[in-house]
């Protein structure tokens, strides 16, 4: 990371750390994409397993993950303001903290995770596959948090195209077990879309004993000598870790929840229409990697220009990301409008699936826009340190606006299981104008600073 003067400057730099952090989110995304997909190959009861395995999995995922994504804003600051000798400290207290919140994960999952199921009323064979398929995956939870505390570390310091090199060196070996445990190949047990649980905890594994050889023998890294210090936890530093991490914590988790809930909710329906709903919502998910890595790298850069005080650089680097956002949107947007019997023939061989997919994606064409607002606005608020109001507006969208107005679309209007995804899109569209006005009002703040100083 270093000052900018131009605005060319800037535009370099956003797109020497965003482009790795894209390819980075594509590949880890790409695990579930690939368990997905490629247990759709093998029967239409395992990706409806998968699938919704997958949902229950993400909003706890990325909501607890997002308590960590606090150590990116923390770093960032730092090192724009020069205060590198507490950054050791910092990384490994926040490792304390991911250890522990992947031993609560795992705890309270073995307590829910049947009675959620059964809540669902799905099919015996969906239950079965969605439940062993969680459990094959919990094997791999604890390198994963640790895994995301080292690659916030990593991405802060502006190195992001070594985490970028980790996942694409990870990727080949997901599949691999995918192909091997899923349709028992090589002398491996056929287990069917069980098995790519197993292989994504595997992948997980590997993706944090990379990161931490990495980190140990790769300069600027290696230069902090961040394990060769044996720290005590120090609850000051979880205290600023989970004041700014749990409110994004929270505000990632009632975005994803929300798709889980409608999950929920689309069990009433038949296995076809849930296998559609949820590949459908697995590759909207996919293209919501695109302004999500915008968000990582704006709070990045803004984290570094707020730190030093340089507040009219950070509004440049604002406006460069959204901008980028809007446009990369609509490109989505239309490449999904115009080829979406071909996205839906990606994950199934079966001609009902793919039909009903392709309409389920004419909805996801809308989620484009209001994504391209909303996740590079969380970005740079986060950049500012300023999260609790994107919690409160998270959850008011979403829960109290979105999913009720979907609820009442899909059971008295003629819509069906296409009003949740009216609701969705409602929502989505209320929270991106909420945070764009919260935006506004805290970059005036900071204006209003540095004219009184």
């Amino acid at each position: 990371m270093i000052q900018t003067y131009t605005t060319a400057q800037k535009i370099r730099q956003l797109i020497f750390i965003l482009a790795p952090i894209l390819i980075t989110q594509l590949g880890i995304y790409s695990m579930t994409f690939f368990d997905i997909m490629m247990a759709g190959k093998y029967r239409t009861t395992d990706v409806a397993g998968v699938s919704i395995g997958s949902s229950l999995w993400m909003p706890v995922y990325t909501g607890i993950s997002g308590i960590l994504l606090a150590l990116t804003p923390i770093i960032s600051q730092k090192l724009g303001a020069r205060d590198t000798k507490s950054i050791p400290h910092t990384v490994i207290q926040a490792l304390y903290l991911g250890l522990v919140m992947a031993a609560v994960v795992m705890v309270i999952g073995s307590i829910v995770l049947n009675p959620i199921l059964e809540l669902m009323n799905l099919e015996q064979s969906v239950h079965d596959i969605a439940h062993d398929y969680l459990i094959a995956l919990s094997f791999g939870m604890i390198p994963l948090f640790l895994y995301n505390v080292l690659r916030s570390f990593i991405d802060s310091l502006g190195q992001t195209r070594i985490s970028m090199f980790i996942t694409l060196l990870a990727l080949p070996i997901n599949v691999l077990f995918n192909y091997l445990l899923i349709y028992g190949k090589w002398g491996f047990p056929e287990l069917g879309g069980v098995g790519s649980g197993y292989a994504t905890a595997i992948t997980y594994w590997v993706i944090m004993v990379i990161a931490i050889l990495t980190i140990v023998k790769v300069q600027p890294f290696a230069g902090y000598k961040l394990f060769s210090t044996l720290y005590r936890a120090a609850w000051k530093e979880w205290r600023e870790l989970l004041m700014i991490g749990l409110p994004i914590g929270l505000t990632i988790f009632f975005e994803t929840s929300i798709f889980a809930a409608v999950t929920l909710f689309m069990s009433n329906y038949n296995t076809l229409t849930i296998a559609s709903h949820q590949i459908a919502m697995n590759f909207a998910s996919f293209l919501y990697m695109i302004p999500l890595s915008i968000s990582t790298g704006l709070t990045i850069v803004v984290g570094f220009e707020a730190g030093a005080k340089r507040y009219k650089d950070a509004r440049i680097y604002s406006i460069l990301g959204i901008s980028g956002a809007i446009g990369l949107s609509l490109l989505c947007a239309s490449v999904v409008f115009f080829f979406r019997e071909q996205i839906a023939s990606i994950y199934s061989i079966d001609a009902d699936v793919i039909q009903l997919t392709a309409h389920f994606l004419l909805y996801a064409t809308f989620f484009q826009l209001s994504d391209a607002l909303q996740a590079p606005i969380q970005g740079i608020l986060r950049g500012y340190k300023d999260v609790t109001i994107s919690f409160f507006m998270s959850f008011i969208s979403y829960w109290i606006i979105g999913l009720p107005m979907g609820i009442l679309l899909s059971k008295y209007s003629s819509l069906g299981p296409f009003g949740y995804w009216i609701g969705l899109i409602v929502g989505l569209a209320i929270g991106a104008v909420g945070l764009f006005i919260r935006l506004l009002y805290v970059q005036r703040s900071h204006d209003l600073k540095r004219i009184q100083h």
